[in-house]
């Protein structure tokens, strides 16, 4: 059986220091354009949304009409009705774009499978959310994506398919009047598509909270797609199944990128200043 992390490269190097270094090429380019693509499109839609809201701020009847919510205007965008339906209409398909390119870009490379939260990941959320909110032992991480990583992840992608089909039966309620009736008629759409927003509000600090705590290379990581030093493997076994390396240049080698790899049975182990490159191997040639 394959570990989740076989789509993960590894680069392992010596730099001009003399120090052997690693790196995981975490987030390919379709990871990182989607995921500043939704960053910036949920925050010019959850204003947006919030300012269209303030149009009829219910869920209930029109008569008599129950607020249940005015937010600030300060936190809203579009200054009318008419305004914040623009910006949303025009950031919802920078949004549906993004998040199709993820799917479409996740499932053919076989990334899912390090990301999308599993019946066996169960038994890892509590010690992992005991480390991170209760100071409790970090438990040991053999993959890209911890536990309760995975499991906010999973939740942030239902939560995206939710606001996608909801958002859809609410622009288009009378093409697709199934959608409305599904979600339980066109107030409860409303709901549906506000409790998508809510979900995403409280995503949102958690995960700043857990790049925070994981340090910059996670941040530098989701620019750069190389993250330097990964915990997961440092704590993984020497046994376990952990990637396969890529045959990519790194800007501070003074030698071709070379090949060895906790996987590979059939690679050289990376050369010592006493044991030299042999002359056979491209790498001596630099």
């Amino acid at each position: 059986m394959s570990s989740p992390t076989d789509v993960v490269a590894v680069a392992r190097w010596r730099a001009k220091d003399g120090l052997d270094r690693v790196a995981a090429y975490e987030h390919p380019w379709f990871v990182r354009l989607t995921h500043w693509s939704i960053a910036v499109s949920l925050v010019v839609m959850a204003a947006s949304g919030l300012r269209i809201f303030l149009a009829f701020p219910s869920f209930g009847e029109k008569v008599p009409q129950v607020d249940f919510w005015h937010p600030p205007e300060g936190i809203t965008l579009g200054g009318w009705l008419g305004g914040a339906l623009q910006w949303h209409f025009t950031f919802m398909w920078l949004f549906g774009g993004a998040a199709l390119l993820y799917v479409v870009g996740q499932v053919a490379t076989g990334r899912f499978r390090m990301v999308l939260f599993a019946p066996r990941d169960i038994p890892g959320v509590w010690p992992m959310a005991r480390h991170y909110f209760l100071r409790g032992p970090r438990p040991p991480v053999d993959q890209p994506y911890n536990p309760l990583q995975k499991l906010a992840y999973t939740t942030t992608l239902l939560l995206g398919a939710l606001s996608i089909v909801s958002g859809i039966a609410l622009y288009k309620s009378a093409q697709y009047p199934f959608l409305v009736n599904m979600l339980g008629g066109y107030g409860l759409v409303r709901g549906w598509h506000f409790a998508a927003l809510c979900g995403f509000a409280a995503f949102v600090p958690g995960h700043l909270v857990m790049v925070a705590i994981h340090g910059w290379q996670n941040f530098v990581a989701m620019l750069t797609g190389w993250k330097g030093d990964p915990e997961y493997l440092a704590d993984a076994a020497p046994s376990s199944p952990i990637v396969a390396v890529a045959p990519v240049a790194m800007s501070d080698t003074t030698a071709s990128l070379p090949d060895d790899s906790r996987v590979a049975s059939d690679t050289k182990p990376l050369a010592s200043p006493s044991e030299p490159f042999p002359p056979d191997d491209p790498r001596a040639a630099s």
